[in-house]
């Protein structure tokens, strides 16, 4: 049995939980290829027009998996902690695939809601796993598997915080932005080549980003968002980075929330130089360039001629 993983969306905090339990039951993973112009074209085209990048970028994933796999995991995500949110196009997400695109194979769109507790985490395992084994201890002890290849993966993260003497930039946001290098246009790169280290909020551990997250003087309804006003808070604190880079996708309603709640504590609490970059389908690399290349220059320019008196000041 093949099942096929749309390299987008979670796929880029999940990958390894997800890859290794259905290989564990003896399927074979169909995972989709780097995003390219064809799969942008192509989810843009079988989308509506309202829909984010990132949610117009699955459809182009899973249309470059349709003819090749049995299955595809489109997991129906409601909530994954206890009394948190996730973005509502997560929820609706199999309905939008089905209503988009016609004619595809088998959707494996079981529920994920741990809004009130993970005590059906048994449950929605084994709802996913069925489709390859129907014995509960083959699933239980696949995803246990999974499970620790997970965790491998995640303190693999945290050791690939720079110890270098470079300065320090924070790229913020959703991981499906700050991973997928052709609609980043590979920040990342970008910024190395100025000699320049980037963090990201995955390279700092969950300890203390929930820690930080608490000391937040408001309700935070979504997960994403409880993640990125702990990691500013803990940068704030520590002073670790010498400037914030938040990446956004135009039309994400949590972000524009989210990026403006950074923002104002930012140049309240701090005078590390922040700046936000919004990108769609339309988004140039001169344009992205050029930003990048002055907020750098900024930065530098600050230590030398400023005293590091903020942007904002």
């Amino acid at each position: 049995m093949k099942i096929g993983i749309p390299r987008a969306l979670l796929f880029h905090e999940y990958a390894p939980l997800w890859t290794t339990f259905f290989e564990e039951l003896g399927a074979q993973v169909i995972i989709s290829e780097n995003t390219n112009k064809k799969i942008l074209n192509e989810g843009v085209q079988n989308t509506v027009d309202d829909a984010c990048l990132p949610v117009k970028l699955f459809h182009g994933h899973v249309l470059n998996l349709k003819d090749k796999v049995d299955y595809i995991f489109i997991p129906r995500i409601m909530s994954l902690f206890k009394g948190e949110h996730i973005c509502p196009k997560f929820c609706g997400l199999p309905e939008m695939i089905k209503n988009s695109i016609k004619d595809l194979p088998e959707i494996i769109n079981t529920e994920i809601n741990f809004i009130k507790s993970k005590d059906n985490l048994n449950e929605t395992i084994y709802e996913i796993g069925k489709y390859f084994s129907t014995d509960f201890n083959t699933i239980s002890r696949a995803y246990d598997i999974a499970y620790l290849k997970f965790e491998e993966y995640k303190k693999n993260m945290l050791n690939n915080i720079p110890n270098k003497n470079n300065k320090k930039i924070m790229l913020m946001g959703h991981t499906y932005n700050l991973y997928d290098t052709y609609v980043n246009m590979n920040t990342i790169n970008k910024i190395n080549l100025n000699e320049i280290d980037v963090l990201t909020p995955q390279m700092i551990d969950d300890i203390y980003i929930n820690e930080y997250a608490k000391k937040y003087k408001g309700k935070i309804f979504w997960t994403f968002a409880r993640k990125l006003i702990g990691t500013t808070l803990y940068l704030i604190e520590n002073k670790i980075v010498n400037g914030i880079i938040y990446v956004s996708s135009f039309g994400c309603g949590i972000d524009s929330v989210v990026a403006d709640t950074i923002e104002r504590y930012i140049k309240r609490e701090s005078d590390i130089p922040f700046m936000l970059l919004t990108l769609d389908e339309h988004t140039g690399e001169g344009g992205l360039n050029t930003r990048i290349e002055a907020f750098i220059d900024m930065i530098k320019w600050r230590d030398k001629n400023e005293s590091n008196v903020p942007t904002h000041g």
